[in-house]
């Protein structure tokens, strides 16, 4: 019998990098969509397949006060058996309303001549290589950064699963998490999204201080 396959891991960011990364992102002078496209794969967590292909119909509440923004997304491009609801940050929904202004007349969040009508797989993925991260990170590895800073730093285990779509394999389990623990995983996004933040401004403060000594 032949070993099962080892799981292909993708690679991520250290918590060290995140703020590096931020400030070239920040400075990224290819097309603002691609730009969005690669913040919000690190705020949201989705796959990139998810993404890429995401309707503007699918998102929800994006200009409302109560901070209730969700991306639904549909049971057909998940590899979950029921739809995905995607709780948006602050800066989530910043991002998307500076890209409805870009894409909003189209169906697609990042229309594009491919066959497909919508970005192609390898779009974000050269952009990280022109950011200089080649061979360092992967869009899908955002997934793999955000699980291990959310588990480290305490959240619950089944809400960061099911922010990653992770189907429960576990039945009746799949059946008691109906609900997705949109409000808890709301919480937990926006803390995502400050954390990300915070290590953006750490690099910044800790280069304007190694520029003072020098």
């Amino acid at each position: 019998m032949k070993p099962p396959p080892r799981p292909k891991h993708h690679k991520a960011l250290a918590r060290s990098q995140v703020g590096d990364f931020l400030i070239r992102l920040a400075a990224y002078d290819g097309e603002p969509e691609t730009r969005i496209g690669i913040n919000l794969a690190l705020l949201m967590a989705p796959r990139t397949t998810e993404l890429r292909a995401s309707l503007w119909t699918e998102i929800e509440n994006l200009e409302s006060d109560k901070e209730d923004g969700l991306w639904r997304v549909p049971v057909e491009r998940m590899k979950m058996s029921q739809p995905h609801l995607v709780p948006l940050a602050r800066q989530t929904r910043a991002l998307l309303l500076e890209l409805k202004k870009l894409t909003g007349k189209s169906r697609y969040l990042f229309p594009s001549d491919t066959a497909e009508g919508f970005m192609s797989n390898n779009t974000m993925l050269f952009a990280l290589y022109r950011l200089g991260f080649h061979g360092r990170t992967t869009t899908h590895g955002f997934r793999r950064l955000f699980s291990t800073e959310a588990n480290e730093h305490g959240w619950n285990e089944d809400w960061v699963e099911r922010q990653l779509a992770h189907d429960e394999r576990n039945r009746s389990r799949a059946a008691y998490n109906a609900a997705q623990y949109l409000p808890q995983r709301r919480e937990m996004m926006q803390w995502w999204a400050d954390h990300l933040d915070g290590l953006r401004d750490a690099e910044v403060a800790r280069r304007a201080s190694q520029l003072a000594a020098e």
